[in-house]
């Protein structure tokens, strides 16, 4: 067994608000990437088919350009802000 550590990669993420939709985002629920839910959930169409994330949860765009959704724990585990 070898041991890894995970590239730095800096990544853009929204942190999911009831009908927010500005900048990237608009876009991709204009491209059907995203969509936004009466009760304020959002429907992302990842690599791995529908996923869905809630208010409070963060939209990640990964480095090939795809979104998914990161519940808040994970995502303050993960990443670090970027000045």
């Amino acid at each position: 067994m070898a041991k890894y550590r995970k590239k730095p990669v800096v990544i853009d993420a929204w942190k999911i608000e009831p009908a927010i939709q500005e900048g990237e985002l608009a876009q991709a629920v204009v491209d059907g990437k995203l969509k936004y839910c009466e009760d304020g959930s959002v429907l992302i169409a990842t690599l791995e088919g529908t996923m869905q994330g809630f208010p409070g949860d963060w939209i990640i765009c990964g480095v090939n350009g795809e979104y998914y959704p990161c519940k808040p724990d994970i995502f303050a585990k993960t990443y670090d802000a970027v000045e």
